[in-house]
């Protein structure tokens, strides 16, 4: 019974294999008008993980919200007048109107609450209800404003100069969309102002935005690149765009079954296209090595067959190990990282597939003069490009030695800016210093508390006990030694509330700026608070058994690690203050942190346990350890020597980073089974051909497609780097060096490896 072979079935049946290309692809494509995206970073971990559990406990039991949006107001004359102030009443009003704010719990001058005494009964009212007009009620503003510590860098700024609205939002409102209409109402007001939007669900919603709309411009923009460089190196439009379909059907197919499977698009699943568009250029060999055959025989079929027959098992395994680097991600425990691995994984193989199907069949299509006219210039002897590539080869196998030693020294260099790496992430920083979201975020962090938040949740044994004055104190002590932090800004709790009630009804005698004597007054206190004041006022800072208080803690930057000092900072004063309550963190800065520690790490695992994944298919695929070490070679030193990059220039280690960490496996890897497999199978094909010579045809001929294949995709998404997004910065820079230096690490560092180690290489008997 004779094998079949999709290659010769294809070729013999180019129209049907492009009419069942074409077939499958639309039905992909049926699936995309179910597409949903999901930017939240708190989906990133299952509904069941320890920190979402905790955290919507803790949102439940203190009357939180999921998001908050921080409006500031900078007049640099001064906030305390008429018509800033009356603008800050109009905006206000108008915010309370739209849809998806909860107006009940908004925060400015005209609806915050007030703590004062009246005909010594206590009175909590908004701080501001109308606009004063004269200097005498500007004056009375100011008092209330500046004696209570409640408003002091979270309302207004210590200068004046700042004013904050905060606008928390329903559960499933658009940060990015509601930032947008506050936007509109803030145009309308003239003058000296300037208006600052910040928060975690504008930055998180407005990248959501961003990022689609740049994968709509920058994908097409990478593909005409690509079009237009396979152009240059093929002079045949056909045959370049058969090479770009090979990664569109791909990519649609990949997209498709990921939205028929009913999965969101997250911020790492987004990126699968652009992965995918690399790892297609690896068909770039199969044209490569076309044209030589075919000016070889003069045949077309025969020159096709022959092309894959002889590149056939190199680009099965350049394919088994990049689609093995990211499907490892299956075993991970986090689901977007999960749906991301086996969402490229998949496209990798089918990427295969038509590289073994489609391709072949398109080239059936191309006119033979077309071919002959292009194959006439892949001449090893002749092209210039040829010859440049024997001279690089040459100089690693002329000079093996110091190639080899330059290398390693690169290599301790590169391991001492790995020791430099900091694991971190911070989604405001994603966005360039310019844009409006990050000035924002500058500008408010700058004047007030700061626009993270955090919770550290007191937790007691006992009903009661946060009334103590015991607790209270212990809770004041751990704000003070808090503020200390330089990323802490501000702190509240109830603790505030008390204190600032002892104080109105002891005659604003700053003596009584302290926590009561004993647990009834305390309780006292409190009762009237709540008899006066919006629910939401105590509910936000303490439960009602008084079991449990909730410090607010605002944070001067998104840094993953800010949450982890003030945790620090916590448990080291549990420690020297013993007492009967537990410290447990909360917010979305906590979340943030352990998003930042569990998916990055996650990354991380996956990563290593990719590389050793690889290296067992480089020992498969070549039958030999020890031809596996030297191909492992180039990958090893090329992520090094990019990650010790990142660790000198300060660069964190963050989401963009540990994403491309798996695509920098691949792609390194890919270059180098090529190289090797190409030139054993040279050495069998011409067994008296010296070693040298071997080592200069596989750089001038297999060597011209991995050539290729690097300034292609280089070409193509260093366009990347114009991106307003600095993840996308980091995806161009990053792709840019992978992709130029795995190729050098091959064509030089590779012939100086084989030449220096020849003899433990072929000791096995095969021929040198």
């Amino acid at each position: 019974m004779r094998k079949f072979s999709l290659v010769k079935f294809s070729v013999e049946h180019p129209k049907l294999i492009v009419i069942l290309s074409v077939i499958v692809t639309l039905a992909f494509m049926t699936q995309f008008p179910k597409m949903r995206t999901d930017t939240n970073p708190k989906n990133m971990l299952p509904k069941t993980s320890e920190v979402r559990v905790w955290n919507d406990q803790v949102e439940k039991t203190f009357s939180l919200y999921e998001d908050m949006i921080a409006l500031g107001i900078v007049n640099e004359k001064g906030i305390l007048n008429p018509d800033t102030l009356g603008k800050i009443k109009r905006i206000t009003d108008e915010i309370l109107k739209i849809k998806g704010v909860a107006a009940r719990d908004v925060s400015s001058f005209t609806t915050i609450d007030n703590v004062t005494v009246d005909n010594a009964t206590l009175r909590v009212a908004p701080l501001m209800t109308d606009v004063p007009q004269d200097q005498k009620g500007l004056e009375s503003l100011r008092k209330m404003l500046y004696e209570n510590p409640l408003f002091i860098n979270r309302i207004i700024s210590k200068d004046g100069k700042t004013a904050a609205i905060y606008i928390p939002l329903e559960k499933g409102a658009n940060g990015k969309e509601i930032a947008d209409k506050i936007r509109e109402i803030i145009r309308r007001e003239k003058g000296d102002e300037k208006y600052y939007i910040a928060g975690d669900p504008v930055a998180r919603d407005t990248f959501g935005a961003e990022m689609f709309k740049l994968m709509a411009v920058f994908a097409p923009i990478a593909g005409i690149i690509m079009l237009f460089v396979r152009y240059l190196m093929f002079r045949d439009l056909f045959l370049s765009i058969t090479l770009m379909m090979d990664a569109m059907i791909s990519i649609v197919w990949s997209m498709g079954l990921l939205i028929g499977l009913g999965f969101p698009i997250h911020i790492m699943s987004s990126m699968a296209p652009v992965f995918l568009m690399a790892i297609a250029t690896d068909s770039m060999h199969i044209f490569n090595e076309f044209y030589f055959r075919y000016r070889e025989t003069r045949d077309k079929k025969k020159a096709i067959i022959e092309t894959m027959q002889a590149v056939s098992r190199p680009v099965r395994y350049t394919a088994l190990a990049t689609a093995a680097g990211f499907a490892v991600l299956l075993f991970m425990n986090i689901v977007p990282v999960k749906v991301f691995g086996g969402l490229v994984a998949f496209g990798t193989i089918s990427l295969r597939i038509l590289s073994f199907s489609f391709i072949p069949a398109m080239f059936m299509f191309v006119k033979e003069d077309k071919i002959a006219k292009i194959a006439g210039a892949e001449d090893i002897s002749m092209g210039k490009s040829s010859q440049f590539l024997i001279r690089l080869a040459g100089f690693g196998a002329n000079h093996p030695k110091n190639t080899v030693i330059v290398g390693l020294v690169l290599f301790v260099i590169a391991l001492v800016g790995l020791s430099r790496i900091t694991v971190n992430n911070n989604l405001v920083e994603w966005f360039k210093k310019s844009s409006d979201v990050r000035i924002a975020d500058s500008v408010m962090n700058k004047a007030l508390g700061g626009t993270s938040l955090g919770y550290v949740v007191a937790i007691a044994k006992d009903d009661d006990y946060i009334k103590t004055p015991e607790a209270m104190r212990y809770i004041e002590g751990l704000q003070r030694r808090l503020e200390k932090l330089p990323v802490v800004g501000k702190t509240t709790s109830v603790v505030d509330y008390v204190k600032r009630i002892n104080r109105v009804l002891h005659d604003d005698d700053p003596k009584y700026d302290a926590v009561p004597e004993n647990k009834e007054m305390i309780g006292q206190y409190l009762f009237l608070f709540s008899m006066s004041a919006k629910p939401s006022d105590l509910d936000n800072v303490v439960d009602y058994p008084f079991r449990r208080a909730n410090i607010w803690v605002q944070l001067k930057t998104w840094d993953a690690q800010a949450m982890k000092s003030v945790i620090e900072a916590a448990d080291e004063y549990k420690k020297t203050n013993p007492t009967p309550m537990d410290l447990k963190p909360s917010g979305i800065a906590y979340f943030n942190l352990v998003w930042n520690h569990e998916v990055l790490w996650d990354m991380v695992k996956g990563f290593v346990l990719a590389l050793i994944v690889v290296f067992g298919i480089l020992a498969f695929d070549f039958r030999s350890i020890k031809w596996a070490v030297v191909g492992y070679t180039p990958l090893l030193f090329t992520i090094l020597l990019i990650y010790g990059v990142v660790g000198f220039t300060g660069k964190d280690f963050d989401m963009p980073i540990s994403v491309l960490s798996t695509l920098s496996l691949g792609m390194a890897v890919d270059f180098a089974i090529h190289f090797v497999s190409r030139l054993r199978q040279r050495r069998k094909e011409a067994p008296g051909e010296s070693l040298s010579d071997a080592l200069l045809w596989t750089a001038a001929r297999p060597g011209k497609g991995i050539m290729r294949n690097a300034i292609l995709f280089a070409a193509s998404f260093a366009v990347m780097m114009f991106a307003p997004l600095t993840p996308y910065i980091t995806v161009g820079a990053f792709i840019v060096s992978m992709m130029l230096l795995s190729a050098i690490m091959t064509l030089i560092y590779l012939p100086a490896l084989v030449t220096l180690m020849q003899g433990w290489l072929f000791s096995n008997g095969e021929s040198k």
